[in-house]
């Protein structure tokens, strides 16, 4: 058994609990995920497991790419990553959503929005000086260097910069309902990345 899928974010929706409360909800398509590929200790120096997920045209795909795929005997896949195994599986097995239950703790990993070059007010929620005639300060970073000692600007220092599009984890999100039919998880919780991007979920390491 796998510890994961891969999935895509469709968008944000709603459903209803058994008591009426409303839930907002971010549906994630979860799957059918592929095995490619079985990493082992002998040859690799670690065990996991390569799973393949989504469409990819035939001719997009070079010859050790689909010399690779066929091993599998499903085409050609879009996105191909590793996760971690317990247990036996055997290379074209098929992993669905249906692994998850409604109430399962789990972990999405996606590549967050890219928000472009911004301040320290929209990267870090800087406050800003004061906005009078004359100041000087509204949206400035102020001063980020030292005296004589270190003398220098130190590491980690928050400043203007590229915010966004960098590999982000919320852990914890509670899923809400399973459609295996659908290949669909709701999840009720913030899911990084922007409609239509691959997702990693993986169940929850602190549930």
């Amino acid at each position: 058994m796998i510890n994961g899928l891969l999935g895509k974010k469709i968008g944000m929706s709603q459903t209803y609990a058994a008591d009426g409360r409303r839930i907002p909800v971010t549906v994630i398509e979860a799957g059918p995920c592929t095995v490619l590929q079985l990493k082992t200790v002998a040859t690799d120096g670690y065990e996991a497991v390569q799973l393949g997920f989504g469409i990819k045209s035939a001719h997009r795909v070079n010859k050790p790419e689909m010399g690779h795929f066929k091993k599998a005997g499903q085409g050609a896949f879009a996105f191909v990553r590793e996760f971690q195994t317990a247990g036996t599986c055997a290379v074209g097995d098929q992993f669905g959503c249906d692994m998850f239950q409604p109430g399962d703790r789990i972990d999405v990993t996606a590549t967050s929005k890219g928000k472009g070059f911004q301040g320290v007010i929209k990267r870090w929620g800087f406050s800003g000086g004061r906005a009078s005639h004359g100041s000087m300060f509204k949206r400035r970073t102020g001063a980020i260097g030292q005296s004589a000692t270190p003398a220098r600007v130190v590491k980690g220092k928050k400043m203007p910069g590229q915010m966004g599009n960098q590999r982000t984890t919320t852990q914890n999100l509670v899923v809400v309902d399973v459609r295996p039919e659908q290949n669909l998880i709701l999840v009720c919780g913030a899911v990084p990345g922007p409609k239509n991007g691959l997702v990693e979920i993986r169940k929850g390491i602190k549930a």
